[in-house]
C-alpha cells in the first residue's frame, strides 16, 4: 500500500507485474485447493469438533479471497492522473475480478483524503457502497464522519484522528458503522497524514476495509473452539465419573478371588476388565462373584447397551438388584425376569444382556439363566464346549418376558469361563478375519493352554494376551471359575 507523507514526494510506484501475477495465481491456486478440502471434509455439523474445522475453513477462505484482492490492487496501483493535470487524491481501487458479485471482497476496500486547508473530503466509490451511502451525495469531512459510527465507538475514532492530525501518527484501528438500512458492519482504517513544505499537516488519507465477514468468520471460529473446549472437559469429566463409579461397583481383582467361605473352597476365581482401544468407551459391561447366605455362589456377567457415565450409572444400579436378589434366594430365571421388569419401568429406555449363575458346592451343580447374552463355556478334559442355553431375550427388550433356566453338574477340575460380547470383534458365533474362525471357536481353541494352567488367575492371563489388543473396539469383562473340590 503506497503510504504518501509528503506533498511534495510521489506516490511509490506499483511492483512489476510479473511477480505480482505470479503471487496471485498462487493464492487462487491455494484458495481453490483450500475450498476443495472445505467441501469434502463438510459432515452434518451436530459435532462440535466438525463445526470449529469448519468455521477455520470459512476464515482461511476469507483470508485468501482478501489477499487475492489486495494483490491485484498492488499490480494495478493506484487511479492515474486525470489527462486534463488537475490532480486528484490518492484513491486506492481494487481490481474488478471476471464474475465476481458486487458484494464480494473486491468490493470491500475503499480509500479516501480529507484536505485540511480547503476542508474537502474525496471518496471512492467503493467507500460509498462500504458505508452505504449514495455516491451522488457529499463525501463527509473528518467532522462528519462519526455521525455514521456508533456510538461506544466514536471516541476511538476521534482519538486516532487527533493522533494523526496532531502528532502524525499512523491510523490503524477498527471501528463499527451503522449504515442507512440499520445495519452495523466493521470497518479497519488505516491511514498517514500528509505534510506540507513546512512540515505542518496538510491532509490526511485513509483506506478503508469491510471486514465484517472476516470478524463474523473469526468470532465463529472462536465460538467453536470455545464449544469444543467445553465438549472436551465435559467428555473428560464424564470419563472420569464413569471410570470412578466402575471401580467403585466392580470387584477389586487384581489375582484370584478368595471368597470368605466357612467350609472348604470350592471355586478358584479370577477375572478381569478390558478396556477398548478409545479410552473414552467406557460401557456398562460389570462381572461379579458373591457367596450367598445358603452357601451358593452367585456368578454374573452382562453388558448394558451404550457408554458413558450414565451407562454405567445404569450398570451399578443393575448388579445392586442382582445381588440383593440373589441373596434374597431368587433363582437366576425368575432374578432376571425381575431385572427386565425394572429395566422396563425405568425413565431411560435401556437394552442389556446377562448371564446369572448359581452353584452349589455340596452338589457341584451350576443353574444358570441368560438373557441375549453369550452362554458359558466349559472346559474339561482338554477340550471345550458351549453350554446349552435356556431361552432368555435381551433386556429391557420386551415387557412381562420369562427367562428359562438350565442345570449342569460339574466335577474338579472342570472350568467355566462367562465373559461379555465386547470380548472378540464382530457377532458371537459369526465367522471372522481368522481364516474362517468364529469367536467362540478362538476361546474353544484355548482348552489346552486352560488345562495346562494351575489357577484360574492364569486363565485369565491367557485370555488377556489373546485377546487384548491395542485394537480391541469396545470394552469387556471376563470371569473364570475353576472348580477345586
Amino acid at each position: 500500500m503506497p503510504s504518501p507523507v509528503s506533498a511534495d514526494r510521489s506516490a511509490a510506484q506499483p511492483p512489476g507485474r510479473g511477480s505480482v501475477e505470479a503471487l496471485i495465481t498462487q493464492a487462487r491456486r491455494l484458495k481453490g485447493d483450500v475450498d476443495a478440502v472445505r467441501r469434502d471434509a463438510q459432515g452434518e455439523g451436530s459435532d462440535p469438533e466438525e463445526r470449529w474445522q469448519r468455521a477455520l475453513y470459512d476464515l482461511a477462505v476469507h483470508q485468501l479471497e482478501d489477499l487475492d484482492a489486495h494483490l491485484a490492487q498492488l499490480r494495478d496501483g493506484p487511479d492515474p492522473v486525470p489527462v486534463d493535470g488537475h490532480a486528484e487524491p490518492l484513491v486506492v481501487r481494487p481490481a474488478a475480478a471476471a464474475g465476481a458479485p458486487r458484494a464480494s471482497l473486491l468490493s470491500r476496500v475503499g480509500s479516501a483524503e480529507w484536505n485540511l486547508l480547503t476542508d474537502e473530503a474525496s471518496w471512492s466509490g467503493e467507500l460509498y457502497q462500504i458505508l452505504g451511502l449514495d455516491p451522488a451525495g457529499p463525501a463527509l469531512t473528518l467532522d462528519e464522519l462519526p455521525s455514521l459510527v456508533l456510538e461506544e465507538d466514536r471516541a476511538k475514532l476521534t482519538r486516532m484522528v487527533t493522533d494523526c492530525l496532531v502528532d502524525a501518527r499512523p491510523i490503524d484501528g477498527e471501528f463499527r458503522v451503522v449504515r442507512p438500512d440499520a445495519s452495523v458492519r466493521t470497518v479497519h482504517m488505516m491511514g498517514e497524514p500528509v505534510l506540507g513544505g513546512d512540515g505542518s499537516t496538510t491532509s490526511m488519507w485513509a483506506v478503508l476495509r469491510d471486514v465484517s465477514e472476516l470478524r463474523r468468520s473469526q468470532r465463529t471460529v472462536r465460538e467453536t473452539r470455545d464449544s469444543l473446549q467445553h465438549h472436551q472437559r465435559q467428555a473428560q469429566t464424564e470419563q472420569r465419573l464413569a471410570v470412578e463409579l466402575q471401580e467403585a461397583v466392580l470387584p477389586p481383582w487384581r489375582g484370584s478371588l478368595r471368597l470368605p467361605h466357612r467350609g472348604p473352597q470350592s471355586l478358584d476365581l479370577a477375572a478381569h476388565y478390558l478396556p477398548a482401544a478409545t479410552s473414552a468407551l467406557i460401557g456398562g459391561d460389570w462381572y461379579d462373584a458373591l457367596e450367598l447366605s445358603d452357601g451358593a455362589t452367585l456368578l454374573s456377567v452382562g453388558d448394558l447397551t451404550g457408554h458413558g457415565v450414565a451407562v454405567t450409572s445404569g450398570m451399578a444400579m443393575l448388579l445392586g438388584a442382582v445381588r440383593g436378589m440373589a441373596m434374597a434366594g431368587t433363582q437366576p430365571g425368575r432374578l432376571l425376569a425381575m431385572i427386565n421388569q425394572l429395566l422396563d419401568a425405568t425413565v431411560q429406555p435401556a437394552l442389556g444382556s446377562a448371564v446369572c449363575c448359581h452353584y452349589r458346592p455340596e452338589t457341584r451343580t451350576l443353574v444358570w439363566a441368560q438373557a441375549g447374552h453369550p452362554a458359558p463355556l466349559l472346559y474339561r478334559g482338554g477340550t471345550g464346549r458351549v453350554l446349552n442355553a435356556p431361552d432368555g431375550v435381551l433386556l429391557g427388550a420386551t415387557t412381562g418376558a420369562t427367562y428359562g433356566q438350565a442345570e449342569v453338574a460339574l466335577e474338579p477340575g472342570d472350568l467355566l469361563l462367562l465373559h461379555t460380547d465386547g470380548l472378540v470383534s464382530g457377532q458371537w458365533g459369526s465367522p471372522l478375519s481368522w481364516g474362517g474362525t468364529t469367536a467362540v471357536d478362538r476361546l474353544l481353541d484355548l482348552a489346552p493352554r486352560f488345562g495346562a494352567a494351575r489357577t484360574a488367575q492364569e486363565c485369565v492371563r491367557t485370555v488377556v494376551e489373546e485377546f487384548g489388543g491395542a485394537e480391541r473396539e469396545d470394552d469387556a469383562c471376563v470371569l473364570v471359575a475353576k472348580v477345586t473340590s
